[in-house]
């Protein structure tokens, strides 16, 4: 079903001076202004578009990339406040609301806020709120299964860690004595389900896969060539010192090391690890 807030691939069906009208099936023809169509268009050929309402709420199309669509959640800055609300920056021409009862805090113009979109049952006008929290569930159905990929948007911190927002549909927790990097509210991340716990409750990573361990195998590689071939580290060195010489958690030093003593080249020692003297060069 065609609707508003998405994108569509839909067919040129008729040209007029200022643009293009696009046949979207139920929502009948759209219109693609001229400026957003490539050089060439012509009736017969097809064009993704994301569709939204014009300042006179009629539906329209555009071929530039929006922020974020309907069901999904961004980090935007407020460019305006009105009598009606806060109005965010999200890509188009167009600006985005948020109406007063639908700010977890008032807004302020310049600033940045977490925001989930959605199309408002009165209007059917794609608007933003700020109460993230009513628009995910830990209870709620999914099927995500450990090592599995995911994307991630950082929400906030907690004594615990980092709360993420998962696909745009869940929440999870990435642990503090887990993560090696700087994270910020709002940053888009790509991560790996870790656990899920009895209650339902997801459990992430930043590292998963071999794709990971290929990244901190060669960091360890650039680290020992840059160090003569010699890390004064092994699998039973402390934490906090894997982190401090690499980035990385002692789990995921253990894998990238055991890899590259598999594959002869290192050797672990007693003291350390080397790097194997043919591939010093």
């Amino acid at each position: 079903m065609i609707s508003i807030g998405t994108n569509h691939t839909l067919e040129v069906v008729k040209t007029v001076p200022f643009g293009f009208y696009l046949d979207a099936g139920d929502l009948d023809e759209v219109l693609l202004p001229r400026k957003q169509a490539p050089k060439g268009l012509s009736v017969g050929d097809y064009i993704d578009v994301f569709l939204y309402l014009d300042s006179e709420d009629r539906p329209i199309a555009t071929t530039k990339t929006p922020k974020a669509r309907v069901g999904e959640f961004a980090y935007l800055k407020v460019l305006a406040l009105t009598d009606v609300g806060a109005f965010l920056d999200w890509g188009l021409d167009k600006d985005l609301l948020v109406p007063f009862g639908e700010q977890h805090r008032p807004m302020e113009v310049e600033h940045a806020y977490l925001v989930y979109l959605y199309l408002d049952k009165v209007d059917g006008r794609i608007t933003a709120s700020s109460k993230v929290d009513k628009f995910l569930d830990y209870e709620r159905a999914h099927d995500f299964k450990p090592r599995q990929a995911v994307s991630l948007i950082i929400a906030n911190s907690t004594d615990l860690g980092y709360k993420a927002i998962i696909n745009h549909s869940h929440w999870g927790m990435l642990y503090k004595d887990e993560v090696h990097q700087r994270l910020s509210f709002g940053q888009n991340k790509k991560g790996f389900i870790k656990h899920i716990r009895p209650d339902g409750r997801i459990d992430l990573s930043l590292q998963g896969g071999q794709e990971t361990r290929d990244k901190y195998a060669k960091i360890i590689l650039i680290y020992l060539k840059q160090k003569n071939g010699f890390a004064p580290v092994h699998d039973k060195s402390d934490p906090q010192l894997i982190a401090d010489l690499f980035g990385m958690s002692k789990g995921a030093f253990k894998k990238a090391i055991g890899g590259l003593y598999k594959e002869r080249i290192i050797t672990i020692e007693k003291d350390g690890i080397r790097l194997v003297e043919k591939n010093t060069q």
